[in-house]
């Protein structure tokens, strides 16, 4: 049988665990919303900063590149007469 001081003890520590779920949530939201994050891109010196710049040249020059085939060209479907019309005007009623 559980006493009256037991379920006063227990309801203390749901109180407890409640204000530091409370304390957490609030936390992590005040972080995520009013905190601003610091640029490091501004920070970091010039010479550490490169340009990328991409060769092509390499693509064309390449003669195993060259082998490849483009892919074909998918021509959209068309009906040429209503005889040849597929499927069901409202697929989603039943039969």
């Amino acid at each position: 049988m559980i006493t009256f001081l037991e379920k006063r003890k227990f309801q203390r520590n749901l109180i407890i665990i409640f204000a530091v779920i409370v304390l957490i949530t609030f936390f992590v939201l005040w972080q995520g919303f009013f905190v601003e994050e610091k640029s490091t891109l501004e920070e970091m010196p010039e010479i550490l900063i490169k340009k990328v710049e991409i060769n092509l040249e390499v693509l064309e020059k390449n003669p195993l590149l060259k082998e490849f085939l483009p892919f074909e060209e998918i021509k959209p479907f068309e009906v040429t007469s209503p005889e040849e019309k597929t499927g069901r005007e409202n697929p989603f009623i039943p039969y």
